[in-house]
């Protein structure tokens, strides 16, 4: 006897308006209500005649397919194939993949001045405004750092990794999670260059009443330049050292009687000192970890037998002691996973482009998507959903199928769903209204 290996049920059409993304509707009221669409066809050049897309369409059409998943521009088709999701949001006219990427090309045009990527820097700065001024908080964390993004264009130049593709810089507020300033840099750029101009753009785009108080980054900052300013705006900092030779000399001058342990059982030991850089205005503090080696035996009958590592800082030690210098610095590793999720979650390991310029505007529209997401998260949806990745929003948010009626002259979209996740998207919808109300606080 056969055993049936299939399910026994039927394939067929249905004339009924459904989506199978349900939550995205909520996603783009939101960004509505922040202002995207107005900001888009504000800022960006319009078309030149009356048959264009307005920059809206292109913009919002964009960051809808980013935020449900998409990564290609082709993956834009399934935005046009829900029908009536579209119709729902009121964004029925979508751009195709060809329209899409010679918009790009042209904002991103260096002989028109690249008015587009100028446009969308005002564009997310906006946004980002809206979102900080209601988290209530004054003083910022930066935390500065480069993503690489490995593409195989003609056009692209190695990574110092060895890849060919991008190196952009990114500006995160820690305590926002929001990217105040990206910077989207060639390959070959080192993620040394213009420490300081990236710092000086991160703070210029901040709002008013609120500023950068803190600094975190990698060794790629460690510029007396850098360390001069901030100490100019007085912005506490941790920067990764250098292991130079001036470094390894410091170390060697200190006795074994200053290695202490901050914690037991942490594994590790801390010194410090005090330094000062070529260049650098005042002496700084340096805090320094060592740690034995996994194989220590393989070290053992050299004088390489710790591996250490360096932090410059200007905090005071009543304000931070050294495991907590170093406990603090650690919190990059925090950081490096809005790096992450920008990179992965809204899909910026994939330029889809051929020229930098044109992927330069889709990563910053990237970008204003993930800010957009994070505001959505922190200003509109409940505490305990702030803490989901964006991978995570998407199963348990976004993919919820639908049904849209029309009834007495209403349209009602009718969610596959209980009464609690019911109550969780009317609730999303009111604090999305409220700021719809007053985008600018």
């Amino acid at each position: 006897m056969i055993k049936q290996t299939v399910f026994p049920f039927k394939l067929e059409i249905t004339n009924e308006i459904l989506t199978a993304r349900s939550g995205l509707a909520l996603m783009a009221e939101f960004n509505h209500g922040i202002g995207l669409r107005g900001l888009s066809d504000r800022h960006l050049p319009l078309p030149v005649s009356n048959r264009g897309y307005k920059p809206s369409a292109y913009v919002d059409s964009l960051v809808l397919m980013l935020e449900g998943g998409g990564r290609n521009l082709e993956d834009i088709r399934e935005l046009n194939n829900e029908e009536g999701l579209m119709r729902l949001i009121d964004r029925e006219i979508i751009p195709g993949p060809d329209a899409i990427g010679d918009w790009l090309r042209r904002m991103g045009d260096k002989e028109t001045g690249q008015l587009g990527l100028k446009g969308l820097d005002k564009i997310r700065e906006v946004i980002s405004h809206r979102i900080l001024r209601r988290d209530g908080i004054d003083g910022y964390t930066l935390d500065a750092d480069a993503m690489e993004i490995v593409a195989e264009k003609e056009e692209a130049r190695f990574t110092y990794k060895g890849n060919k593709g991008y190196m952009p810089m990114l500006g995160f507020l820690y305590e926002a999670k929001v990217c105040i300033y990206d910077e989207f840099r060639e390959g070959n750029a080192s993620p040394s260059f213009g420490q300081v101009e990236f710092y000086r753009e991160c703070k210029n785009r901040m709002p008013e009443g609120k500023r950068i108080a803190r600094y975190r980054a990698d060794s790629a900052s460690y510029q007396a330049a850098l360390i001069n300013e901030l100490e100019t705006d007085f912005v506490s900092f941790t920067i990764t050292c250098d292991m130079d030779s001036a470094m390894k000399g410091l170390i060697t001058g200190i006795s074994e009687a200053e290695w202490k342990e901050p914690q037991k059982g942490l594994g590790y030991e801390t010194a410090e000192a005090v330094h000062s850089m070529n260049k650098t205005d005042n002496a700084f503090r340096v805090v320094i970890k060592r740690e034995l080696p996994r194989q220590k035996d393989i070290f053992k009958d050299t004088q390489d037998y710790f591996h250490y590592y360096a932090v410059a800082t200007n905090f005071s030690e009543e304000e931070k002691d050294a495991g907590e210098v170093i406990k603090w610095h650690n919190g990059r590793g925090d950081a490096e996973n809005f790096n992450k999720e920008l990179k992965h979650g809204i899909g910026m390991d994939y330029m889809p482009c051929g020229t930098v310029e044109a992927n330069s505007v889709f990563f910053r529209i990237g970008v204003i998507a993930y800010n957009l997401f994070i505001g959505f998260k922190r200003l509109a949806c409940p505490e305990e959903w702030i803490r989901h990745t964006i991978g995570t929003f998407r199963w348990r948010f976004l993919q919820i199928a639908g049904r849209i009626v029309k009834r007495s002259g209403a349209i009602i979209l009718k969610i596959a769903a209980d009464m609690e996740k019911l109550q969780l998207f009317k609730g999303i919808r009111n604090r999305a209204y409220e700021i719809g109300l007053c985008p600018d606080g």
